[in-house]
């Protein structure tokens, strides 16, 4: 079985090489960039399943890079900073971030963080391959201009297919397959984002926003928040 990738970018070698040491253990195959430059080229010649991407890069910070990277490919990302840097966890999320880690943290929290994401996402990180399941094939959900296929990772709305990143597509399928119930934040959190998240409600906020400003409301379902109580899928 071939070894799942990850790119590794953080300009300290120190760190760097300690976290490729801790995942080469865990049976993964490492690649590392110490800039943002290289991180860009590296996640399309590498092609990694998984970037642990760190804010704080001596070139180009990795807000950019993960901006940047997210043009062209759903690749899984968790941002690294250090305990004190001035880190926007909500600014992170926004620009497609999958989850987040502050330094310095302990090697099996990492592993367990990058195992959990890893699970999560099934999705092909280059976005150029055709997905051998067609779109009623798998697991999906459909509704009126919207069909959302977990199996494969895809979405269709309005005849076309958007692209959107795997948390917020999980998110989206996850309502859609209970309409009319209502979820907290902190279900959604728990489900959704897994083991030990340290996270608050706003990350699901950030999540329902984002998927409101790519599907607008001109049909019989709709993304409804619930005061005080979270939110739902809503069918009239």
């Amino acid at each position: 079985m071939e070894k799942q990738r990850i790119l590794i970018v953080d300009d300290d070698e120190n760190i760097a090489e300690l976290i490729s040491l801790y995942l080469v253990k865990e049976c993964f195959a490492t690649e590392i960039a110490y800039n943002g430059k290289d991180a860009l080229r590296l996640s399309k010649t590498y092609n990694p399943h998984l970037i642990l991407l760190d804010i704080m890069l001596p070139d180009i910070d990795g807000y950019e890079v993960c901006t940047e990277i997210r043009k062209t490919k759903n690749t899984p990302i968790i941002m690294l900073s250090a305990k004190g840097e001035v880190f926007d966890k909500v600014l992170g999320l926004k620009i497609g971030a999958d989850d987040y880690m502050i330094k310095p943290f302990d090697s099996n929290e990492l592993v367990a963080r990058v195992k959990a994401v890893l699970r999560r996402t099934t999705v092909d990180t280059d976005k150029t391959n055709v997905a051998i399941e067609t779109e009623h094939q798998g697991d999906f959900v459909e509704y009126d201009g919207l069909l959302v296929n977990i199996t494969n990772y895809t979405v269709t709305f309005e005849g076309h297919q958007i692209e959107m990143p795997p948390k917020e597509l999980e998110l989206l399928y996850f309502l859609a397959k209970k309409p009319n119930q209502v979820f907290t934040r902190d279900q959604l959190l728990d489900t959704l984002w897994g083991y030990a998240y340290i996270g608050d409600s706003r990350t699901v906020d950030v999540h329902i926003k984002r998927l409101r400003e790519k599907l607008n409301e001109n049909h019989n379902w709709s993304i409804s928040t619930v005061w005080g109580k979270g939110y739902k899928f809503e069918v009239r």
